[in-house]
C-alpha cells in the first residue's frame, strides 16, 4: 500500500459510520468503543468537515442522537444521514403508502406518511418484530400489488452489539425478495445516492471525502464505488478475514477510529 501521506492527501471532508464505529449497541444502550468520544471531538476541532452517516433503523434520529449524546459525544440531529427520514421523504415524493415491516423506535419517522391501504412495504431492522406472521404480511401486501415496491432501509448481513453479533435487515429483505421474485431499492449504504446525500450536505466532492466504517461491503465498498476512500476500523463488526475480501480492499485498515482520526489530522487536507 501507498504510504498514509499519500493516500489521505485533499481529504476535506469525513463521513463516520456510527454503529461498530462509534459505540457498540446493547440492551443496557450500549457503550462507546475506547478512545471514539474524544477522536470525534478532536476530528470536530480540526479544519476537517464532519458528517455521520448511519444504517441504524431501530431507532428514530432523535433517539439515537439523544443516546449518543448520553454516551458522551458531540452531536446534533442535522449532522446524521439517516435511512427512515431519507425513506419518509422518498415515500411522499412518489405518493407511495407503505406496509411498515420496522422497530416500533423506528416507526415516529413516518408519522407524515399516509398508510391507508398501502402499495409498498417499507423494511427495516425490525428486531423481534421479524416474526413469521410479519414477514408473511408483508410478503402478502407484495403479492397483491401488480408493480410491487419494497424498500429496505440498509441491506446489512449483520452487526455487533454489546451481546455479540445480530442477524440484520439484509437476511430478511433476501427471503422478501426470493419469495416475491423482486428486488428491493435500498435507502442506506451501500446505495449511491445515500452517500451523494451525505457529501451534499458536507458541501464536499467524493475525491475530497473518506468514509470509515467496519463494514467492508457496505461501508468501505459503498463508498469506493461513488468515488471516495475508505479506511475499515477493526472494531464492530470486522473479521480478521475482511482485510481478505475477495472484491473490496479498503484504502487502509485501523486499529479504531482514534488511530484513523490521529492518521488523518497528520496527513489529511495536505
Amino acid at each position: 500500500m501507498a504510504a498514509w501521506g499519500e493516500r489521505l492527501a485533499g481529504v476535506r471532508g469525513v463521513l463516520l459510520d456510527i454503529s461498530g464505529v462509534l459505540y457498540d449497541g446493547g440492551e443496557d444502550g450500549g457503550s462507546p468503543i475506547p478512545g471514539s468520544v474524544e477522536a470525534v471531538a478532536r476530528l470536530k476541532r480540526s479544519r476537517l468537515k464532519v458528517r455521520f452517516c448511519t444504517n441504524e433503523s431501530q431507532k428514530s434520529r432523535g433517539n439515537l442522537v439523544g443516546l449518543l449524546r448520553r454516551l458522551g459525544f458531540d452531536i446534533s440531529e442535522g449532522e446524521v444521514t439517516a435511512p427512515a427520514p431519507a425513506a419518509s421523504l422518498i415515500l411522499k415524493e412518489r405518493g407511495l403508502r407503505p406496509h411498515l415491516l420496522v422497530h416500533d423506535g423506528v416507526r415516529s419517522e413516518f408519522d407524515q406518511n399516509d398508510m391507508s391501504n398501502p402499495n409498498c412495504v417499507v423494511i427495516a431492522d425490525a428486531g423481534e418484530a421479524f416474526s413469521y406472521q410479519n414477514m408473511n404480511k408483508a410478503f402478502q401486501v407484495l403479492m397483491e400489488l401488480e408493480n410491487p415496491v419494497l424498500i429496505s432501509l440498509g441491506k446489512g448481513r449483520y452487526y455487533k452489539e454489546t451481546s455479540g453479533l445480530m442477524l440484520d435487515v439484509g437476511a430478511y429483505t433476501k427471503a422478501l425478495e426470493y419469495a416475491c421474485g423482486i428486488e428491493a431499492e435500498v435507502v442506506g449504504k451501500p446505495s449511491p445516492e445515500y452517500f451523494r446525500s451525505a457529501l451534499k450536505e458536507m458541501a464536499v466532492e467524493a475525491h475530497e471525502a473518506v468514509m470509515i466504517g467496519d463494514d467492508i461491503v457496505g461501508d468501505v465498498g459503498g463508498a469506493q464505488r461513488c468515488g471516495m476512500r475508505a479506511l475499515q476500523v477493526r472494531t464492530g463488526k470486522f473479521r480478521p478475514s475482511d482485510e481478505r475480501h475477495p472484491e473490496v480492499k479498503a484504502d487502509g485498515y485501523v486499529d479504531n477510529l482514534a488511530q484513523a482520526v490521529d492518521l488523518l489530522l497528520q496527513h489529511a487536507d495536505k
